[in-house]
């Protein structure tokens, strides 16, 4: 065999090791849902209220999470970025999200969508009842609005 070949196999093994390592580290868990908690993260279009989260696992301020994101009926982000990927599933509501100025696709429960870092975009809530999210991402959870141009 030669070395690079041998190089890559020794890495494929570190990485399985230690995916098993961390994964057997985390001990299996249930939540029901009237366990969560939600809290503030911020975020807020300035009519309907703010967007309320509560961790499923990871920390969203500080890397990989999963998330539960409820937003107000009829809310509507300002146009903005994440700097990682992520993706959004819908659990309850009628969601939308897309480019700034683009049709609405509705999305409603059981509807996913994938969102790719520093893409701007539109994230609403089209129901009469408030939607709510889960989402993935491998790192952490940051919100950028665009910014007036002078």
């Amino acid at each position: 065999m030669k070395p690079s070949s041998l190089g890559r196999i020794a890495a494929l093994v570190l990485f399985a090791a230690i995916s098993l390592t961390s994964e057997a580290a985390t001990p299996s868990s249930s939540t029901p849902v009237t366990q969560l908690q939600y809290g503030s993260t911020g975020v807020s279009d300035g009519v309907h209220g703010e967007l309320k989260a509560a961790p499923a696992y990871g920390d969203l301020g500080h890397g990989a999470h999963g998330t539960f994101i409820r937003m107000p009926a009829g809310f509507v982000s300002p146009i903005h970025i994440h700097s990682e990927d992520y993706w959004g599933v819908v659990i309850s509501g009628v969601a939308a999200n897309g480019l700034p100025g683009s049709a609405d696709i509705a999305l409603p429960a059981g509807s996913y969508w994938f969102q790719k870092g520093g893409e701007r975009h539109v994230t609403k809530c089209l129901s009469p009842n408030e939607c709510l999210f889960f989402i993935s991402q491998n790192g952490k959870f940051d919100y950028v609005t665009d910014q007036p141009r002078k």
